[in-house]
């Protein structure tokens, strides 16, 4: 057998327990990166100096960071999509070549960006309109948390290898290792311990980032030779699939960039208005990161057998999948919205103290809420869709949904200075113009092929 793991495997019947065996641990998986981010902001917010333009500095790094993974990461997408097919095919020995040569090119681009943002880092962050305070705090944070983002995409790459082979539970192990990690050291690194390490504030932040993120991707690369039959040795003749592998990098880094376009305006809008705003806009964003990958579980799910049932041409099993996940990622979206209306007030005061900015994040909160139904049926299609491999349908979808839709509606309620709620309104039109394509492109390509 290619595998030598216990492969967590769905045969035809799509029960709710058997999704969830798939789903509950890729979303555990998928909350490690918001977790690690909302564990700086929420520490960070809280340091007895210079709190608000410390927390604004994570919230811009953050972004940029998170952008560069988001583009580069998509490895774990198009690597999942093309082996979840060639097992539902029952071809698997026919690409145990292709891992190793997807992660070498994902971790060689990954060292190019490194050494070409590093020395670059004031201008990146001054084209985020940080300045004074807040640009020393941005520069001193990137140039240690930027170390880690080779790590952070290998063990991005390993997952991708995991979903493909229907095992979200590895990647689970690997994620609450990390997530866990980071949050102790953040406590160390951050406030220190007196007489033993010095409290080192946003730099503290930085390091045990760095340190959980090489701690995921040794224990990733432990797990994939040990428990499997993939090799990580490089085979220097290319698999015939590379070129599709690239194709579909190429089409999410395209699209990935349209993402961050999103991204950069709503950051960039939230630093112009002043430091509570960016603050504020730091811990909505990531409450509603948190909230959308906590329903990535069923995204997730759907990633892994779209790819699979395609493989198979199950074309009717596919669609009463894509029925299931969405009343599943509906009902978890609403009970995500539901928790952080009952602890409103609560939740605020976990990230700051800082009365002006508490202000300026309770008027926008509630958006972040009411968008959480709506993400989820927009990324469990968007999951879908990545595991059939139609990436280029992805692609321009949401270069149409920012260029029309999220940067028109800022730049209107902008102009009507809404400040931080025309960022969210944008952020929810802008889901909506995502999603509701999908369903409809969905319907018309499988509904025919099962009459």
């Amino acid at each position: 057998m290619y595998l030598c793991l216990k492969i967590i495997f769905l045969k035809t019947s799509l029960s709710f327990k058997n999704i969830n065996k798939l789903a509950i641990p890729a979303l555990i998986a998928g909350i490690a990166e918001p977790i690690l981010s909302i564990t700086d902001t929420a520490i960070i917010g809280n340091i007895p100096e210079n709190a608000t333009e410390s927390l604004a500095a994570v919230g811009i790094v953050g972004a940029f960071i998170s952008m560069l993974i988001w583009v580069f990461g998509q490895i774990r997408s198009a690597i999942s999509s093309i082996i979840s097919q060639y097992l539902g095919a029952n071809k698997l020995d026919e690409i145990k070549t292709l891992p190793a040569q997807a992660i070498a090119i994902i971790v060689l681009g990954s060292l190019f960006v490194l050494f070409i943002s590093y020395p670059f880092s004031k201008q990146i962050f001054e084209f985020y309109n940080a300045s004074d305070d807040i640009l020393e705090y941005c520069i001193s944070y990137f140039k240690i948390r930027i170390f880690g983002f080779p790590f952070a995409l290998f063990v991005f790459a390993v997952f991708g290898i995991f979903r493909g082979l229907q095992n979200t539970f590895y990647p689970m192990v690997i994620a609450i290792t990390g997530a866990l990690l980071n949050i102790l050291l953040d406590i160390i690194f951050v406030y220190g311990i007196e007489g033993y390490i010095p409290a080192m504030n946003i730099e503290g932040a930085a390091y045990a980032s760095i340190i959980a993120q090489i701690t995921m991707a040794i224990i990733a690369a432990v797990l994939l030779m040990k428990k499997t039959d993939i090799s990580l040795k490089l085979s220097f003749e290319f698999h015939p699939e590379i070129s599709r592998l690239l194709g579909m990098i190429g089409n999410l880094f395209i699209r990935t960039i349209a993402l961050n376009v999103a991204l950069y305006f709503a950051t960039s809008y939230a630093t112009a208005y002043g430091k509570e705003y960016i603050a504020a806009y730091t811990i909505s964003l990531n409450i509603w990161l948190l909230g959308a990958f906590m329903v990535d579980g069923y995204s997730s799910a759907g990633n892994i057998l779209s790819g699979k049932l395609l493989g198979a041409k199950d074309y009717k099993t596919l669609i009463e999948l894509s029925k299931k996940l969405f009343i599943y990622g509906v009902f978890t979206g609403a009970i995500i919205g539901v928790i952080g209306f009952i602890f409103y007030e609560s939740i605020g005061k976990i990230f700051t103290k800082e009365a002006l900015v508490l202000k300026e994040f309770y008027t926008i909160f509630w958006i972040v809420l009411i968008t959480q139904p709506l993400n989820a049926i927009t990324f469990i299609f968007d999951g879908m869709f990545k595991g059939m491999g139609e990436m280029k349908y992805l692609r321009n979808l949401l270069i149409l949904s920012t260029l029309f839709v999220f940067l028109p509606t800022l730049f209107f309620f902008d102009w009507l200075d809404y400040k931080l709620v025309a960022i969210w309104i944008a952020f929810t039109f802008w889901i909506l113009a995502r999603g509701l394509p999908l369903i409809f492109k969905f319907r018309k390509m499988f509904l025919p092929l099962v009459k």
